[in-house]
């Protein structure tokens, strides 16, 4: 797989604010905010998207939802409500090919799904 972006900020090759960080992930503010508070949550082990998740990854998509949750709290989001989004390939609107999940959330999202 290709080296991404985000494995240089994970090497700290590149700066980013980083709002947490565990031995298997990392946050980061979005350079390009698509909402008041926009984090990508971020797993260390290389992985291109969530297709190519495996059995064993179970518990790591775990830990990215929890790292929301964590973050909702400490922002006062979790009674407002916020969103969580992860895109696949290409057609999906992936742009980095490494797993990554944003979190939206500080403003009243439009242009809800189902």
């Amino acid at each position: 797989m290709s080296e991404t972006i985000f494995h240089k900020i994970i090497r700290r090759e590149i700066p980013a604010t980083i709002e947490c960080e565990s031995e298997t992930l990392i946050v980061i503010r979005d350079i390009n905010p698509q909402a008041p508070f926009h984090c990508l949550i971020i797993p260390k082990k290389i992985i291109r998207s969530i297709q190519d998740i495996a059995e064993d990854d179970a518990e790591l998509l775990l830990e990215m939802v929890q790292a929301a949750s964590s973050l909702a709290k400490k922002y006062a989001f979790e009674k407002d409500g916020y969103r969580l989004v992860i895109n696949c390939e290409e057609w999906g609107g992936q742009t980095v090919f490494q797993l990554h999940m944003h979190m939206l959330a500080g403003a009243q999202l439009s242009g809800g799904f189902a």
